[in-house]
């Protein structure tokens, strides 16, 4: 069997040299970094707009049951945990004044709990007026 050394074969027949192989895996590392990123970013935006949608939901709830309530509500705060989708949620009710005597201003803060956290981390603040009829 006759050997021949990779200098006396025809360059279609030489392999890649060292330097080549590295400059392709850096090239391939910068791009797969690069997905990796792009994917993160998605994944996070995914998750908020997940959130503040359903935290949306739960704060137009919440104005719409006082809305349906038969009197004008006593000014007051007072929050409640729900549960709502696969997340708890905080939704705290602020029950405030207005110049006018016959409405008052609501505000909707809705909060989520984070796994292992009792402190809820704020989503979304809805405000609303409310008359009597």
């Amino acid at each position: 069997m006759i050997r021949r050394s990779p200098a006396n074969l025809p360059k279609s027949a030489r392999g890649f040299t060292l330097i080549e192989v590295m400059v392709a895996l850096l090239v391939f590392g910068l791009i797969a970094t690069a997905a990796a990123e792009v994917g993160s970013q998605y994944i996070s935006s995914y998750e908020r707009i997940r959130d503040k949608t359903l935290a949306g939901w739960l704060a137009e709830n919440r104005i719409n049951e006082i809305r349906l309530e038969d009197s004008l509500p006593d000014i007051s705060e007072n929050a409640k945990d729900k549960d709502y989708g696969p997340f708890r949620w905080q939704v705290t009710t602020k029950v405030l004044a207005t110049a006018e005597a016959k409405m008052r201003r609501i505000e909707v803060k809705v909060a989520r709990y984070q796994d292992g956290r009792s402190k809820p981390y704020p989503v979304h603040t809805l405000s609303a007026f409310v008359g009597q009829r």
